[in-house]
């Protein structure tokens, strides 16, 4: 009896399953549903505003060309004047004459200042008298012995009286030179601060002179540098506080590294110039190296990554990655060693937001 009972149950079961659709009917209903997804995706992003990824992007490209390039070593220095003396007096004493002022320019071996030398002047004048009566007796002596009068030992002594004077003098004029401030070298009187009735004393009370139409720029530059610093490279010299800059050559070199400030000194001399004074900073740029023929590039177009730097360039409207080697960089420009070649077009403005194989619109090119 139970039997009977499923029998037409599943019966009933089979007559309501669908029947199976055939590849064209499910085609058809696939395409369907794909242009209704397309439709509400473009509806999104007009919606939200997102750029449809076939559209191009608006860059900006450089034309990679090759011209000169140099890399500069900026080193702090400042100037000095080969010839800056401070003269002293040799003996000391008090001010009896000043004959100069700050600013006066002097001669090497100009008397500057006076010492009281009194004494000696008194002790210049006895041996003057005492040297003068030994001269008479010589001549008379010689007169006498060129007649064949009077002993060889006479004649040789009167003649060793004579020049013993004549020493004593010598000597007691050049004690007499140490009272007195002179020039060692030509110059202008730059620090002067004597007074008349001061005692002056060596190595103390001086004059400072300096030669300012001999001025040179001083540097100290690290080690790290020794091996592409040396004498005879083009160096520029900028004077911010005279306004003022030129172009010249290092004309020392130290050998030897300084063993507390690990660095070695360098010398730029300089002409002659108003506008330049002693103890003015000045920013020395060195050129340790230069190429005629080097691809350079904007330093901000190069990008980083785990394999390396590289750039985009423009080839028909597609952005390229290219990778690439960086050389020396200096004031925002860095040498490519390789990887570009002339003719190439670098993407400058917009590579940052850039993928390989974007479409880009050049909207203005860098020449």
């Amino acid at each position: 009896m139970k039997k009977l009972v499923y029998i037409p149950a599943l019966v009933f079961l089979a007559a309501c399953s669908p029947k199976p659709k055939d590849k064209a009917t499910e085609l058809a209903d696939l395409k369907k549903q794909a242009a209704e997804i397309n439709s509400k995706i473009a509806a999104l992003q007009g919606s939200t505003g997102t750029q449809d990824s076939t559209k191009s992007i608006d860059v900006s490209a450089l034309p990679v060309k090759a011209g000169k390039f140099t890399h500069y070593v900026d080193i702090q220095g400042k100037i000095d004047a080969k010839d800056n003396v401070m003269a002293y007096p040799q003996s000391p004493g008090v001010i009896t004459s000043i004959y100069i002022k700050p600013g006066d320019h002097v001669h090497r071996g100009q008397v500057l200042v006076q010492l009281d030398n009194s004494v000696l002047k008194e002790n210049i004048s006895q041996a003057e008298t005492q040297a003068a009566l030994a001269h008479t007796l010589f001549q008379r002596q010689k007169n006498l012995w060129d007649q064949k009068i009077g002993t060889e030992v006479q004649y040789l002594q009167a003649q060793t009286q004579m020049q013993s004077a004549d020493k004593q003098i010598s000597m007691l004029r050049q004690q007499a030179d140490l009272y007195r401030i002179t020039s060692p070298i030509d110059g202008s009187i730059d620090q002067m601060d004597l007074k008349m009735g001061q005692v002056a004393q060596p190595g103390v009370t001086g004059i400072r002179i300096v030669n300012a139409d001999n001025l040179k720029v001083k540097a100290d530059v690290p080690e790290s540098y020794a091996s592409r610093i040396n004498q005879g490279d083009n160096v520029k010299v900028l004077v911010p506080d005279a306004n003022d800059s030129l172009t010249t050559k290092l004309t020392f070199v130290a050998k030897v590294i300084d063993p507390t400030s690990r660095s070695f000194a360098i010398e730029i001399a300089l002409p002659s110039r108003r506008t330049l004074r002693p103890n003015m900073t000045a920013t020395i740029k060195i050129a340790d190296y230069s190429s005629n023929s080097a691809i350079v590039i904007p330093l901000n177009t190069v990008q980083k990554s785990e394999q390396g730097d590289y750039v985009f360039v423009n080839e028909n409207g597609i952005a390229k990655r290219k990778n690439i080697k960086v050389g020396s960089s200096y004031g925002g420009l860095s040498e490519i060693v390789s990887g570009l070649a002339q003719g190439d077009q670098v993407i400058t403005a917009g590579a940052s937001d850039l993928e390989d194989g974007d479409k880009v619109r050049i909207i203005q090119s860098v020449n």
